[in-house]
């Protein structure tokens, strides 16, 4: 794409405000600039698009929104009338502009016949994702970047089974937007006059209510809530997002009489003012809640990201100090508590499974073999777990009662198919009190599973690569270890090496080839002779290589001197 051109074409056209237009003029004598705004539109994949919010093709604002929508109308309108009528679900975080671009693309899906249903404020994500269930809708939208900095937003969509779109819908909506002019295509109609048309519908308590019904039912065991609620205090942020009322309205009907909310983060702020990041898998986000929690003598602490489907804790220990539980870790401690509450409270249903993403921690494996469970890989995202809890129970292969990621990912029940920070808190909490009223914090907990299944330990290294030259690097270092991969990683042989792009499986000390059930995805593994897997690949949703390394050893001592050491080795894939 000849990015100056593209950019004139911007700058000559009348759907731009007069803001906008400045806002162009302004860089007219910085090419770079140009460039990074112009040289290609937002790539559309299976996460849809998320980008930092400037105008220009390769940017999230209400021109690339209307324009993606028009390319989702499509293949929604493909599904015939009975599709359009179904409709869609919109829904939108607390990011600026997330409500402006909510609006814009009903108004685009109404101007093509589709029913919409858009929730009259911001809502947690899991709520879309049950509304499409709830209202059997084709299809949903959300406006929202999950936990980016501020200066980004994002456009996710999801199909009729209330999960993110698999890759072929993704990949149809990629298609037609190659055809479709950002400006001249695009049908659109004004809000007010789609809702007297009865094209656009408002959801709001009714929906929250139905939803909430669904979370309650997932609690096991009030009654020992109940023993602790006047002595067990628990601290919570939504880190200015969607999380503030929800959240708090199911820890209450739980049963916990002494929620303590940072006040300055419970207020609803697309700039995020107390945090650099309001990514609760920042330690240093919490340090509010840190504070009051020390103050209040709190022993648990909640946060949720501005879009309420990610969910971090932290826990008192014996000095007095809060420790980081990390996503592994935490879905560790809520699967093991989770197979035994249900089995106390008659809940466990017949061939109980669990479900994990590749690249989150074998512990969670092992704690769910050790207790009769299976337990099954997908790739990153929660659409294949739901993909996957789905075939699993339509088939009667098994009932998924826990599926999760290590990026503080987690989703329970059967009414929502992504991530879910609202049924999640529910049930850390329970597990928390549940805990508390044996004498122990969640730390001494995960100390007791360490003993009992092994000391496992995990991390996320991430190599950033911004910009033009990012993305080319990115590409380099993947084909780079594909044709030229490592013998040795830190002085510790590699045993096999497996491609999930072509889904090979490769035996380093013969060479025999053989292949997996999973393939189709950018992602490389080597499995060492130590027992340790390092994985790599490209994030979805941002400008970065991830490798994931994943280790065990005799002791806690032991397992992070071997991430350590092969910490080494990542630390070279960016010299």
């Amino acid at each position: 794409m000849d990015f100056m051109k593209e950019y004139e074409k911007w700058l000559a056209s009348p759907a731009l405000s007069g803001q906008e237009h400045a806002e162009l003029e302004a860089i007219r004598n910085d090419p770079k600039e140009i460039e990074s705004r112009f040289y290609g539109p937002l790539e559309f994949g299976t996460a849809g698009l998320r980008g930092t919010m400037y105008v220009g093709l390769h940017n999230m604002n209400i021109h690339v929104v209307r324009w993606a929508t028009q390319g989702f109308a499509d293949v929604i309108c493909a599904e015939g009338e009975e599709g359009k009528r179904r409709g869609v679900a919109i829904c939108m975080d607390c990011r600026n502009h997330s409500l402006e671009f909510a609006r814009a693309a009903a108004e685009v899906c109404a101007a093509n016949g589709i029913h919409v249903r858009i929730f009259e404020s911001l809502r947690p994500t899991p709520e879309l994702s049950f509304a499409v269930r709830e209202y059997h809708c084709q299809a949903g939208i959300n406006v929202t970047a999950s936990h980016n900095p501020k200066e980004y937003n994002g456009y996710k969509v999801y199909w009729e089974d209330g999960a993110q779109l698999p890759p072929h819908h993704a990949d149809a909506i990629a298609a037609r937007l190659e055809v479709l002019d950002v400006f001249q295509d695009v049908k659109t109609m004004p809000y007010e006059d789609a809702v007297k048309a009865g094209m656009i519908e408002v959801l709001g308590a009714e929906t929250d209510g139905k939803f909430m019904a669904n979370v309650m039912e997932q609690i096991n065991d009030k009654e020992t809530v109940a023993k602790v609620a006047d002595s067990f205090k628990v601290v919570y942020t939504p880190f200015h997002g969607t999380g503030h009322k929800l959240i708090p309205e199911a820890l209450r009907l739980l049963g916990i009489k002494h929620l303590i909310c940072v006040p300055e983060q419970m207020v609803i702020d697309g700039d995020f003012p107390t945090v650099k990041s309001p990514n609760p898998e920042n330690p240093e986000g919490f340090y509010l809640a840190v504070d009051i929690a020390k103050k209040e003598g709190a022993d648990f602490i909640l946060g949720s990201d501005p879009d309420a489907d990610r969910v971090g804790i932290m826990v008192r220990t014996g000095d007095g100090e809060f420790k980081v539980i990390s996503g592994n870790q935490t879905g560790v401690l809520l699967l093991d508590y989770l197979i035994g509450a249900m089995k106390r409270s008659g809940k466990l249903p017949e061939k109980p499974v669990a479900l994990k993403s590749l690249v989150t921690t074998e512990m969670a494996r092992k704690v769910a073999e050790v207790n009769g469970l299976q337990c099954y890989d997908t790739f990153t995202g929660f659409k294949f777990l739901a993909e996957k809890k789905d075939q699993l129970e339509k088939s009667g292969q098994g009932n998924v009662i826990f599926s999760y990621e290590e990026s503080y990912g987690y989703m329970l029940g059967g009414y929502v198919r992504d991530k879910d920070a609202v049924t999640a808190s529910l049930l850390l909490t329970e597990m928390a009190a549940w805990y508390a009223a044996q004498g122990k914090t969640l730390a001494d907990a995960l100390d007791a599973l360490f003993e009992k299944y092994g000391h496992y330990a995990e991390h996320t290294y991430n190599l950033v690569m911004p910009g033009l030259d990012g993305l080319k690097d990115m590409a380099n270092l993947m084909k780079s270890l594909r044709e030229n991969p490592p013998a040795e990683i830190s002085g510790v042989k590699t045993t096999q090496r497996k491609d999930y792009q072509d889904g090979s499986v490769v035996d380093c000390a013969t060479g025999e080839k053989s292949s997996m059930e999973l393939s189709g995805s950018n992602v490389l593994r080597f499995e060492m002779a130590d027992g340790t897997s390092v994985i790599v690949r490209p994030s979805g949703t941002e400008p970065k290589i991830k490798v994931y390394v994943m280790t065990s050893g005799k002791d806690a001592a032991d397992a992070q001197a071997n991430l350590d050491k092969y910490g080494q080795w990542v630390d070279s894939l960016q010299k």
